[in-house]
């Protein structure tokens, strides 16, 4: 299976280095090399990437913004010269986060994260469990082992680059997932999604400072893009 790809970023010399490693991997295709960010959104709704390489810091829009735009996305890998974006693009569940000038075995070992994304059997991929309309436990595989956890126990979850981490009250449980997928499969009654790396159980909750939680000592941002939803939530269960 190849992976088809598009290029987004307005230095030519960037597109070049990108299709050249590019053409060095058989399952990827590089289907476009784009230097404007505004065609690279034309591209982008008239066709289907399996995957963008996206710069950062560009003219007309950022790659931040450019990706906020995209209803359906393509999985993404940030390529760019500026080592201080990292954690903003993981928040938007990017990939890998490649640094400029980027040698081909840094390239690699990104593209095949993809690769191991996109033929993982479902079972790897999805949580399951053996109830219907609202779960109280989920299996989920960590390391070579599959894990029952039940759902009361959850205080929260946070994304972990290439994984979730399930936070017990005496235990934290790694698998290789994507928040999209467990915040489908909770409870939407017990579990509400309050930052690009955080689900939170609404009942552990126990303090509220301005836009943090705070659960077990654990400080937890509430997202810009989370904070009316989960205000509305808050209100809901005030006296």
């Amino acid at each position: 299976m190849k992976l088809n790809c598009i290029a987004i970023d307005d230095e030519p010399l960037a597109l070049d280095v990108i299709a050249y490693h590019a053409s060095k991997i058989p399952f990827l295709n590089l289907k476009a090399k784009v230097g404007n960010a505004f065609e690279a959104i034309d591209l982008l709704h008239k066709e289907k990437f399996d995957l963008i390489f996206l710069d950062i810091q560009m003219p007309e829009l950022t790659g931040f913004e450019l990706l906020r735009t995209i209803q359906h996305k393509p999985m993404v890998i940030f390529t760019t010269a500026y080592p201080n974006f990292a954690l903003e693009s993981y928040e938007l569940d990017a990939v890998d986060y490649l640094v400029k000038p980027i040698p081909f075995e840094r390239f690699l070992k990104a593209v095949n994260k993809v690769k191991q994304r996109m033929t993982q059997p479902p079972e790897a991929t999805e949580v399951t469990s053996t109830t219907s309309s609202s779960p109280d436990f989920m299996f989920v595989k960590t390391e070579y082992k599959t894990v029952k956890i039940f759902l009361d126990e959850v205080l929260y979850i946070e994304s972990e680059k290439d994984y979730v981490a399930f936070q017990l009250k005496n235990e934290k449980i790694l698998s290789l997932l994507s928040m999209k997928s467990v915040e489908e499969f909770l409870p939407k009654e017990n579990f509400v999604r309050v930052h690009r790396s955080f689900i939170i159980a609404f009942n552990k909750i126990e303090e509220i400072e301005r836009n943090n939680i705070i659960i077990c000592k654990k400080i937890i941002p509430v997202g810009d893009n989370y904070k009316d939803f989960f205000k509305l939530l808050i209100d809901g269960k005030k006296l």
